[in-house]
């Protein structure tokens, strides 16, 4: 059975300290290092083939966290499409070669861009927005933060990138790791799942909580089990 698993990062700095973040780059808290362990732990019976991240620093030490707990002997190798990183980062052994597992960093998988709100903390907007104005900014469809992407926008490059790039290696019967953000994720939860605009307002991705679907025939269906 061919795996799709979709992994949202570790508790990051901002997380923590209940700040909106969108495109800052920060990296994993200290919880959040210990929760990518924990999933790499859960998934570390599944030997992956092709590993996509966003290119923010969260999302990529989650990716080699969670692949260092793999039971696998293959090593995670970060392709490089572009320049001097791409004309030498070729592995010249076959043996070695084959006994990788490419990880693509892209910024289409990257988290909403927050616009104005990024750096705010999260209830202080709320007091000074309220709080049906801030979660219909942080979950609705079509409405976006000042100066910022709504989901819709998001999807509008996810969704793209999943059909192009995810999507080829499932139906090649690869397992697929996606490590990426709340919202990136969101947006392809609801293409997978077919979700409604008012279904997506309930919908929110835990911090290292693997979402695992089994592709078969042509399709994507959610299981419990890793």
């Amino acid at each position: 059975m061919t795996r799709l698993i979709l992994l949202r990062h570790g508790e990051s700095a901002w997380n923590k300290k209940n700040v909106f973040t969108g495109w800052v780059d920060v990296p994993l808290s200290p919880n959040g290092i210990m929760d990518a362990i924990k999933a790499g732990e859960q998934l570390a019976d599944i030997n992956f083939d092709r590993v996509f991240t966003s290119v923010q620093i969260r999302a990529i030490e989650t990716t080699m966290l969670v692949l260092a707990q793999n039971k696998s002997d293959k090593t995670p190798v970060v392709i490089h499409n572009e320049g001097k990183m791409k004309e030498w980062s070729i592995i010249y052994s076959y043996k070695m070669a084959k006994n990788v597992i490419p990880v693509y960093c892209d910024m289409h998988l990257n988290e909403r861009y927050y616009g104005e709100l990024q750096g705010k903390n999260k209830v202080e907007t709320a007091n000074q927005y309220g709080e049906k104005q801030v979660r219909q900014w942080r979950r609705s469809y079509d409405i976006p933060p000042p100066n910022g992407e709504c989901l819709k926008d998001t999807a509008e490059r996810t969704i793209p990138f999943f059909k192009e790039y995810i999507l080829p290696p499932l139906k090649a019967g690869k397992n697929v790791l996606v490590s990426a953000h709340g919202n990136s994720l969101r947006s392809i939860v609801m293409f997978i799942e077919k979700l409604t605009k008012e279904q997506i307002l309930d919908l929110e991705i835990p911090t290292a909580k693997p979402l695992v679907y089994n592709f078969d025939n042509g399709k994507l269906e959610k299981t419990d089990s890793v």
